[in-house]
């Protein structure tokens, strides 16, 4: 009986171990086959991939960042060679991290057993023994953090240092190692914690690096640094009793003091940046770098000259606070590169976010008289010179039911002058004349071929008005238009960013001529001539720049914008102050404020620069000519030596200063020179005008004072009141009282002129009187 209870047992023992061994075959076969399904392959380089790149970082010309991410899933921007992180950073982290980590092989199975053992004696876990080689693979295979994971992490560490060095591991692992905020690797925390890099760090600030890492989230070293005081000390004492601290002891260590700062970026750039994917603005930043491309960006900005406009531009808008002016922009363009170098806004009160999210350079506003170069420019290429004669006086023109009464800006009128004065002194009667001359259509479509895309409604909308600036043009379009006069009419788009594969290249197939080398050489030519604006500005103003420049300033109706724009021989720049959310200002003029502007960033610009002359077209002919007539001048003129485009010179001489001529000749020149000036308008009453009598007052004396404009010599002036002849003057600036009579009537005039025959007569207008 016990023979067969003994064997029974034996067989039943056989078949455990049997059943045992087929059990632990088959789990080792399914762990087998489930840790080789869950094991993922590493790349062939612990370098980040170009194509891992979500958003780039752009960078100025010369290197310095002006934009930081961190939405891209590896640290990219500010990756160090190992030989760039200093050896104590590199001992401390390997001291607290793994002390045996040039001694294993991807796991320290030491470290493990010690971790465990304590983990089981506090029946928690309180330790992890992660060697640096199983963290990297953490952060190239991310997983839940479960016991399976640790296993996995343990094979492919191994996996991992079999196919990189150990120099490789820890270089990735310093670039890559978690800190709070979303910085990854030790430069980013720096400048985290220190605004700093990593050379100028004490050697406190490099043990702290080393202690945050275990825990970043825990420890706000701004608010507080006395949580890290332990663990420093702890590792303070273990680098010291290795040989790798020298020179203080942990206790001076410890007393030394941290400098704990918020990182902020060198410049304030982000208008420019975000202007980098606007393709829908601007043409020249067509390509978007984000989602595909270079990890980094090279911008033609200057973030040394960004700093300093940026600076000149608050100071001047802090000084000017009394005029309710708030906000400013500066655009600077290297012309001759078509290279953009100062992308500028500035707010008041100083620092302020009020409307900084706007960008002042890209926003349209009424541009004032900053226009007139470019209409004065069309009209030298069709037949004026700088000698033409212009008529500055009285205008007024028909508006709607209105009329609307043109004035020059001192309210001052000079008579006829030269185009050179009427463009120095920016006139706004003469340069209606010239669009009368040009043609509304033919100037907005100038504009336009000059990147004004802002201008986008039908010239009716603007008429003779668009000679003063009553469209609305954005700082961009204007300074971008100023650098086809500096470049000798030539158009070409703007660069935001230097060669090289990581550059975004404007269309150079843009490029054309707009105007001809002459006549824009010429307005540049005039506008940097302090003689010709002293009727208006002085001789001694502040646009008289010691290097030649050429400079034309603006304002808008109500003061609610001033500009200022100027071009050497190689910078363009333009200002533009006044409010974003369009409030007038308290008289702010373009002289005082943005004139100041210009002023102070021209002497920057020029302060290493060589001084050069603007460009003048070899082609154009230079003439002495009579300073009243325009014409060439005799021995008696008051002359003055005129440029000339080809083909255009007068072909008279000056009789006006003969002895014993008469006569006015300077207008009589002005009046054959100027053919459109000839015709004569009605000015009032305008179309479809409509007057109510007033009861108050006797029908028999009441009357209504007709207008004409024009620029003849009068014999007599017919007026017509529906058909009929109702009364005669000889004054063209004068005008006729007509009795008023109630119904609806059409009124016209007759200008019969000394020496013709056959009268002017103007258009028939209705009107209305109840």
């Amino acid at each position: 009986m016990r023979g067969n209870i003994f064997m029974n047992r034996r067989l039943a023992s056989r078949w455990l171990y049997l059943v045992l061994l087929v059990t632990s075959a088959l789990s080792a076969e399914w762990i087998l086959r489930a840790t080789i399904r869950d094991l993922l392959p590493f790349q062939t380089s612990l370098r980040p991939r170009q194509q891992d790149v979500r958003k780039p970082q752009y960078l100025d010309r010369n290197g310095v960042a002006l934009s930081i991410t961190y939405d891209n899933p590896w640290n990219i921007h500010d990756w160090l060679d190992l030989h760039e992180i200093p050896g104590l950073l590199q001992e401390a982290f390997i001291a607290a991290e793994d002390r045996r980590f040039h001694r294993h092989h991807g796991v320290d199975w030491l470290a493990r057993l010690h971790a465990l053992q304590q983990n089981i004696i506090a029946l928690r876990a309180i330790r992890g023994a992660s060697t640096i080689t199983e963290q990297v693979v953490r952060i190239l295979h991310p997983r839940p953090r479960t016991l399976w994971s640790r296993w996995l992490e343990g094979i492919e560490a191994v996996r991992l240092e079999k196919l990189f060095t150990k120099t490789e591991i820890l270089e990735f692992y310093l670039n890559q190692v978690p800190y709070a905020r979303q910085r990854r690797g030790v430069l980013q925390a720096a400048r985290l914690y220190f605004d700093r890099d990593l050379d100028t760090l004490n050697t406190r600030e490099i043990l702290t690096l080393a202690v945050l890492v275990r825990a970043p989230g825990r420890f706000d070293l701004q608010q507080d640094g006395l949580g890290v005081e332990k663990p420093l000390r702890r590792l303070a004492d273990e680098l010291e009793r290795s040989g790798k601290l020298s020179g203080k002891s942990p206790e001076e260590l410890l007393q030394a003091g941290v400098s704990f700062a918020r990182f902020r970026l060198p410049v304030d750039a982000g208008h420019f940046i975000r202007s980098l994917s606007r393709p829908d603005y601007l043409a020249e930043s067509a390509a978007k770098a984000e989602g595909t491309g270079p990890t980094r960006v090279l911008t033609t900005l200057d973030s040394g000259l960004q700093a300093k406009v940026q600076e000149i531009l608050n100071r001047h808008l802090q000084d000017m606070q009394d005029l309710n002016v708030a906000n400013g922009a500066v655009l600077v363009v290297n012309h001759q590169t078509d290279e953009i170098l100062a992308w500028v806004n500035g707010n008041l009160p100083s620092g302020s976010s009020a409307g900084s999210w706007i960008d002042a350079v890209t926003v349209a506003r009424q541009p004032g008289s900053t226009l007139k170069p470019f209409l004065y420019a069309l009209a030298l290429d069709s037949a004026w010179t700088p000698s033409t004669i212009i008529d500055d006086s009285p205008l007024a023109r028909p508006v709607g039911n209105g009329v609307h009464t043109f004035h020059n800006y001192s309210r001052k009128f000079y008579g006829p002058l030269r185009l050179r004065e009427a463009l120095g002194n920016s006139l706004n009667i003469p340069a209606i004349r010239a669009i009368q001359f040009t043609g509304i259509e033919s100037f907005l479509e100038r504009l336009q071929t000059l990147g004004f895309a802002s201008l986008n409604l039908h010239a009716s909308h603007y008429g003779e008005g668009l000679a003063l600036g009553n469209g609305e043009v954005t700082l961009f379009e204007l300074v971008r238009a100023y650098t086809v006069l500096a470049r000798a009419g030539s158009y070409r788009p703007l660069r935001f960013t230097l060669d090289g594969a990581s550059s975004i290249r404007p269309d150079q197939s843009a490029a054309k001529q707009v105007y001809s080398p002459e006549a824009a050489s010429l307005v540049a030519d005039i506008l940097a001539d302090p003689q010709a604006r002293r009727l208006e500005f002085g001789t001694g103003n502040i646009l008289r720049l010691p290097v030649q420049t050429a400079v034309k300033t603006g304002t808008s109706n109500d003061y609610r914008d001033a500009w200022a724009v100027g071009f050497n021989h190689r910078y363009t720049v333009g200002i533009w102050m006044g409010n974003l959310d369009r409030r007038a200002t308290d008289g702010l003029s373009s002289t005082t404020g943005p004139g100041l502007i210009l002023r102070s960033i021209f002497a920057e610009l020029n302060r290493f620069e060589e001084a050069r002359p603007l460009y003048l077209s070899p082609r154009l002919a230079v003439v002495k000519i009579c300073r009243v007539t325009g014409l060439r001048a005799s021995p008696a003129c008051p002359s003055v030596l005129e440029k000339f485009l080809p083909g255009t010179l007068p072909a008279s001489h000056c009789t006006h200063h003969d002895a014993g001529s008469g006569g006015d000749a300077r207008l009589a020149a002005g009046s054959a020179r100027a053919a459109e000036n000839t015709a004569v308008h009605l000015l009032q009453p305008s179309a479809n005008l409509q007057m109510a009598m007033d009861p108050r007052i006797p029908d028999i004396i009441e009357a209504y004072p007709m207008k004409i404009t024009g620029q003849v010599k009068v014999k007599k002036i017919e007026w017509l009141i529906d058909g009929k002849v109702s009364g005669t003057t000889t004054d063209i600036d004068g005008h006729y009282m007509w009795p008023l009579s109630r119904g609806t009537h059409l009124a016209q005039v007759r200008v019969w002129q000394e020496g013709q025959g056959n009268p002017l007569e103007t258009s028939v207008v209705q009107f209305v009187v109840k």
